[in-house]
């Protein structure tokens, strides 16, 4: 005989499950409203050449915060940073579009929201860097959207618009049709006033204008729905841009970002100042966004993220530092980390060599970059316009108060060394913390991995991240005192190791005997990335045909990133030589299909342009 519970017993359960469904409702909605590629151009930050009316309402209803960072200057590692909660270069995935698997236990913010019983929807970007994609969430397309959600249940929502991308200034608009007059822009001091940055310049302000519209959009939308009081509103934009030196670039330009958060009366308690159009000053960056989003919905913070939450029941204490990073833009390899305090950044550039415009295609697209090529080719830019075009210093260091555009580098002045050594201390101290994945080449650490995740793989202890670390800012720094310790490096039995002191080399472009000698042995490294390196040194001290060598023996590996990284340098030496065309037009024929989202094709093009080689 079939047993049924007591009358009781239901009335209990009964009880308890609407008891679930009410806090359930109680739990707060998320809306996250994105927009790409905009650095703080808004009125509620000041901007009076700016018409942002609905996010200036939008400020004045909330809480907005003048120190929020992109912990990466371009879309793809700054996203993969948002949604796992860890820093992208520690876990592996910091180089721009790259597919590695993610590490075994990270999971993703949406997954964990949907755990505590939340019904997330994203339109629809998601550009996450990694392996995972659209099937973490429960809608993800155009018309992804929370008023699909169960009744009673509450939702995380995310509107990403593309209004303000980089994209949006590669067709400019005739002038008639601009809303905003380019003779009156405001344009950065690096920047020269020709009329073709005049003409961007206005036009990204006439973007940013639609991008607000699109904003207002979304939040009428959410007032006619009904949902408004029980919803937490956030904007921000998902880095810094567009125009030249911002985007990409780990300075403020390309780093800091609009943030603005607004939250109902209902949920005073998670207030971050006591009335609404308050101006907050903590630092915070995309690597807190996952806690923060955790803690505003009173849940628990896994130890595995990297950030600290700023709102909610679980608060950490105010940071004193934000952390920022650049390594592979598109096809061109560079390699920088940053350090923002509120009054300074700090930048140290590992690959100093390798000046700022790095002839990426995709950035030279804008007619207001090759404007600014054109004026410093025919001399007419200032020693401010002028750097931009040249190699990097080791080490730059900004009084972002009183210089916000960053062009007066402190990093030299007596006056500031304290500053420095303390920034720069923070700097090794939180590369070593995280296990920056960075440090090794890419083409490298994909090989050594083998099977793991490149997060799992440096996890585990196998590699030894603070000498790579010691051995990447010694060969950084280009002094002549430690060109020993250099060659010493290539003896190491970490490729990792082997390849910055080939790198060292390769800045102090010394001529000696042991260095020579050195240099020629490691272009049989079993490292490609050490060859390579190698090999551009060796390049610039006369001895070619070595050099060809180990070009040719990356070129034929047919592995992207190695193909890539021995295109950049071929690109840079500068090789007129018939032997290296032949092996590059090989190389195009072996891929055989003209695939541009593959990086050894765009830096294989970039040489056939600049040889005017035809393709058949």
């Amino acid at each position: 005989m079939t047993k049924y519970p007591s009358p009781r017993i239901v009335a209990l359960i009964l009880m308890l499950a609407c008891l679930s469904l009410v806090q359930a409702q109680e739990r707060p909605n998320i809306l996250w409203i994105t927009s790409e590629d905009n650095s703080v151009f808004l009125g509620c930050y000041g901007d009076e050449f700016a018409n942002t009316p609905n996010l200036d309402k939008l400020a004045s209803e909330g809480f907005l915060y003048t120190h929020a960072y992109a912990n990466a200057p371009v879309c793809a590692p700054a996203r993969n940073t948002i949604i796992s909660g860890i820093y992208a270069n520690s876990g592996g995935h910091s180089n721009m579009r790259s597919n590695y698997p993610r590490g075994k236990h990270v999971k993703f913010h949406v997954e964990a929201m949907r755990e505590l019983g939340y019904y997330c929807t994203n339109s629809v970007k998601t550009d996450y860097n990694t392996n995972v994609d659209k099937e973490v969430w429960d809608e993800c397309s155009s018309d992804a959207h929370y008023k699909n959600a169960p009744e009673g249940k509450p939702w995380f929502a995310i509107f990403n618009t593309t209004i303000t991308h980089e994209s949006k200034i590669h067709e400019q608009l005739p002038l008639s049709e601009l809303g905003h007059d380019p003779k009156k822009v405001p344009i950065a001091p690096y920047h020269p006033r020709t009329p073709d940055m005049e003409r961007d310049w206005a036009q990204y302000y006439d973007r940013v204008q639609q991008m607000d519209a699109f904003v207002g959009e979304r939040l009428k939308e959410l007032e006619d729905s009904g949902m408004a009081d029980n919803t937490i509103v956030v904007y921000y934009g998902d880095h810094g841009g567009v125009l030249a030196r911002s985007k990409r670039y780990v300075y403020e330009t390309g780093t800091r970002v609009p943030f603005i958060v607004r939250i109902p009366e209902k949920y005073k308690n998670l207030w971050p100042a006591k009335e609404p159009n308050s101006r907050i000053d903590r630092l915070i960056s995309f690597v807190d966004l996952y806690p923060t989003l955790l803690s505003l919905v009173g849940a628990q913070i896994p130890e595995q993220l990297q950030g600290e939450a700023f709102l909610g029941e679980n608060i950490s204490p105010d940071p004193k530092y934000a952390y920022m990073f650049r390594d592979r833009m598109d096809e061109w390899y560079d390699m920088s980390r940053a350090v923002r305090s509120k009054k300074y950044r700090y930048i140290h550039n590992y690959m100093p060599h390798r000046m700022y415009a790095l002839p990426i295609e995709y950035l030279f697209r804008a007619k207001s970059l090759q404007s600014w090529q054109t004026a410093y080719d025919n001399g007419e830019c200032n020693e401010i316009q002028s750097a931009f075009w040249n190699s990097k210093p080791v080490e730059e260091l900004y009084d972002t108060e009183n210089d916000p555009w960053e062009i007066n580098n402190l990093a030299n002045s007596p006056k500031y060394a304290d500053i420095l050594e303390e920034m720069r201390t923070a700097n090794r101290k939180w590369i070593i913390k995280i296990k920056d994945t960075g440090f090794m080449p890419e083409d490298e650490r994909t090989i050594e991995a083998k099977d793991q995740a490149i997060f799992d793989f440096f996890q585990s202890g196998g590699v030894p991240i603070k000498e790579i670390i010691e051995a990447a800012e010694l060969a950084s720094l280009g002094k002549v005192e430690n060109k020993q310790k250099m060659v010493e490096f290539l003896k190491s039995k970490e490729s990792a190791i082997r390849y910055w002191g080939a790198t060292g080399l390769l800045l102090l472009g010394e001529k000696g005997k042991s260095e020579i000698t050195a240099l020629k042995k490691a272009v049989d490294d079993p490292s490609v990335s050490v060859a390579v390196v190698a090999a551009e040194s060796l390049y610039k001290l006369g001895e070619k045909q070595e050099a060809y060598k180990a070009f040719i023996r990356a070129l034929k590996t047919d592995r992207e990133f190695a193909q890539t990284q021995a295109m950049n340098s071929i690109y840079l030496i500068d090789d007129n030589s018939q032997l290296l065309k032949n092996e590059v037009l090989g190389t195009l024929q072996r891929m055989k299909t003209a695939d541009r989202n593959k990086y050894n094709y765009r830096a294989a093009m970039n040489l056939v342009n600049k040889w005017e080689l035809v393709l058949n």
